[in-house]
This record gives C-alpha cells, structure tokens and sequence, in this order.
C-alpha cells in the first residue's frame, strides 16, 4: 500500500502522458478540409474530413487547406487598351482548392499567387480588345481571363471558378468623349424619331386628301349620272306629252267640227304670220288675189286628211 501510495503521483502524471499522446494522435479533420500530413518533414498523406489517425511526434500536420470556394478581391490596376486607353479595373476572383498537396508544395502562398496571377492576365487581355468591347464583351472578357488562369495555376492545384470584374474607370478626357457621344447619340435619335414622326403625319394628311379627292370625284359622278337621269326621263316625259298632245289633236281634227277648228286656226295663225312681216319690213308685198288665205287653208286641210287617212289605213 506504501508503495502504491508512494508512486500514485507516477502513475497520474503518466496516465495524462499518455491521453495527451492518444490525443495528439486523433484528427477531427471538419468537412470540406483536408489537412497535409508530414512524417520527419516529408510529405506523409492528405486526411480527409473525418476521423483520422497519426503517428504522435513523428507525424504532423503540416497545413490545414479548405476545399471550399473562396472569394478573393483583385485590387485595381491599370491597364491599356487596345487602341491605347488607359483603364483602371478592379474585381473578384472566385477559386477552390481542388489539390492540397499541389497547394502546399506547389506554390509558397496560393492566395497571392493566384491574385498576382488575376492582375497580369487582366492587363494582357485588355490588351487585347478595345475601348468599346471592354464595355459591351464584359462576359468574353471574363471568361478569357479564367481560362488564362485556369491554365497557369493548373500546377498549383487550384482551380478558378469565375472573375468579375466590379468596375472599368477610363480616364476623364475619354468619360467626357463618352459622354458628349451618348449626348449627340440621343440627339440623333430624338431627330431620327421626330423626322418619322413629320413623315407619318405627311403620309396621314396625303391619304386623307386623297381619299376626299376620290370622295368628291364619286360624289359628282353620282349627281351627274342622277341629273343624266332626271333630264332623260324629263325628255321622256316631254315627249309622251306631246305624243299624248299629237294624238288627241288627231282625234279631234278627224271630226267635222275639229277640222273648222283647224280651220279657224289656220287662217288666223296665216293673217297674223302677215301682220307680222308688215310689221317687221318696210315692203309690203299684197296677194294677186284675196283668197290666198283661204287656199293656204284648204292646202292644209288637204295635209291634215292625208294624214288622217293613213293613220286609219295604219289601225286597220
């Protein structure tokens, strides 16, 4: 009992050696984290989430790498287009650790390196495009950026996800230009729309008085063609009368008391046909014989008989 008494002490300090040692030999390694193990400062493995297992001072973890997608902000640089304009351009970088190994011992500091990598391809690919595509193929340049990445940092282990780029900042001089063309650009297409405008309204104004033309020629044809009717059915009716008026005089000369109307009618349309002329010329020209009143009667009753006749040989 002395003895266990004696070396209690012992024995505690040796039972937290060891849990210490047990310990530091238990990984815990958190999801989406690898941890590179070295054995006397060689490369050993890489653990994976989970629980893990390593030699107590012989093994070691030599760096903990996140395997998830990490954002990095590329500070703003300058650089020169195409046609020779100085830019300033800033964005953000977006990568993952796809290789610990290659992380670790590809490269001192994979997060610089890949951000020193980000500001030279930038600048070369401006390089490459000018002014005005730098605006309008933002996307492309995007992307040629991450495939110039994708393929230098291959060797590192890591892998490019997408570049933003959060601003492009031209100079002043070229933001004025820019500008005044943006001014003029809007004045051309307020012109523009103000000139289709005057057209439409020409083209309305034109129709119009043309269909009124075509209105009013319509109109006209349409009261000429009812005057044209109305005075032929006036001549019509004209003329029926006086067939009506003809006939009825027939009928009444062809009895004994309607041809001394005729008759009477005569002679006095003769002498007044005689007054007239005495009146009218200062020669007066006397019949041979009195009775030429009366035989220009008798010759028109001789007309009217004859006419008479024929009508009632007609009829029959």
């Amino acid at each position: 009992m002395n003895f266990i008494a004696n070396n209690l002490p012992v024995a505690i300090i040796l039972l937290i050696a060891v849990i210490i040692v047990l310990k530091s030999g238990i990984k815990f390694v958190p999801h989406n984290t690898a941890y590179v193990v070295e054995r006397f400062g060689k490369f050993q493995s890489t653990k994976s989430a989970g629980l893990n297992f390593i030699i107590p001072f012989i093994d070691r973890v030599s760096a903990k790498r996140s395997l998830k997608e990490q954002a990095v902000d590329v500070p703003s640089q300058s650089g020169i287009t195409k046609d020779n304009i100085s830019l300033s351009v800033d964005g953000v970088l977006y990568f993952r650790v796809l290789d610990p190994y290659k992380a670790t011992y590809g490269v001192d500091n994979y997060v610089f390196a890949v951000t020193q990598l980000a500001q030279t391809t930038m600048r070369s690919e401006l390089g490459k495009m000018e002014l005005d595509k730098t605006f309008e193929e933002r996307d492309q340049l995007n992307a040629n950026i991450v495939n110039a990445i994708n393929q230098a940092s291959e060797p590192w282990g890591i892998q490019v996800m997408r570049y933003e780029i959060k601003d492009i900042v031209p100079p002043n001089s070229i933001m004025d230009a820019m500008e005044a063309q943006m001014k003029a650009e809007r004045v051309k297409r307020a012109q523009i729309l103000e000139s289709e405008g005057d057209r439409q309204a020409a083209i309305n104004v034109a129709e119009g008085q043309k269909q009124s033309v075509v209105l009013a020629a319509e109109a006209d044809k349409a009261e000429q063609i009812l005057k044209a009717e109305g005075e032929a059915q006036a001549i019509l009716a004209v003329a029926d009368a006086q067939a009506e008026a003809l006939r009825k005089v027939g009928e009444a000369a062809n009895t004994e008391a309607g041809q001394k109307a005729v008759q009477l009618d005569l002679g006095t349309k003769a002498i007044a046909a005689k007054a007239a002329i005495a009146r009218e010329s200062s020669v007066v020209l006397l019949p041979d014989s009195g009775t030429e009143a009366a035989n220009i009667v008798a010759q028109a009753m001789s007309i009217i008989q004859t006419l008479n006749k024929n009508n009632s040989e007609g009829e029959t």
